[in-house]
């Protein structure tokens, strides 16, 4: 039974301290009623507990792509350019511009680094309309169920905001102007009026990739406090979910 319960403290770990502090003890009366079972532990050291896991989930996987090669450092997340784009590159990268590829590749992953601390306000907002249905179904999913839960709820809301934020990042450091500068140098190759010239929304396309690597960096501190019991790294953490 105990089982039970830190699965579903686990399994709603994704919010930031801020956004936990006015509202978590209201939805805490709401939920624990119907998901607690008979436990040693008291209601305070578990919402105590679920608040602790919320932060440090959330603040893990913001910190970890927000800092530089937050992205552009990790394999599972690094922005690389479309496949209809990469083509023109590697044209330009057998004929001596490769560093112009390259420097457009970490521009669109400097921009995505700068715009990843946005993201922390708007868990704050799903947790507050997560109904005891929705925490159901997270307890009998899998060890993502909690991001696919929170993505579903605040992607949209997320990709409206980091987008200008995107695109003003992009501005700082020279992306357009990068993939400007590539595209003109892929026009002037001889063969580009056959293959045709590449477009690219780089806002959108850069935006959306922010995006997938976040969330797939919160699924991975998801299942690391599922099931790690090394990243139970406080006694409140190890007292809650279990594990010394």
């Amino acid at each position: 039974m105990k089982h039970s319960l830190c699965l579903a403290s686990a399994a709603l770990l994704f919010l930031t301290s801020p956004c936990l502090a006015g509202f978590f003890d209201d939805l805490s009366r709401e939920l624990l009623p119907s998901l607690q079972p008979q436990t040693a532990l008291d209601n305070s050291t578990i919402v105590k507990g679920l608040k602790e896991a919320l932060a440090t989930g959330t603040e893990r996987a913001v910190t970890a792509v927000a800092k530089s090669d937050g992205y552009f450092g990790n394999q599972l997340i690094k922005i690389l350019l479309p496949d209809k784009v990469q083509q023109a590159a590697d044209i330009l990268g057998s004929i001596g511009y490769q560093q112009q590829v390259d420097e457009l590749v970490l521009s669109m992953n400097r921009a995505a680094e700068k715009a990843a601390p946005r993201a922390a306000s708007f868990f704050g907002d799903a947790i507050r309309q997560m109904t005891v249905e929705d925490a159901k179904g997270i307890l009998s999913g899998g060890d993502t169920a909690a991001t696919k839960f929170f993505e579903k709820k605040t992607r949209s809301q997320l990709f409206d905001t980091f987008k200008p934020t995107v695109a003003k990042s992009m501005d700082q450091v020279g992306t357009a102007r990068a993939y400007k500068e590539m595209i003109g140098k892929y026009e002037a190759f001889p063969l580009a009026s056959l293959a045709g010239t590449p477009s690219l929304d780089l806002d959108t396309y850069v935006t959306d990739k922010a995006l997938d690597g976040l969330f797939l960096q919160v699924g991975e501190e998801e299942k690391k406090i599922r099931t790690n019991p090394a990243a139970r790294t406080t006694d409140l953490l190890r007292k809650v979910f279990g594990g010394k």
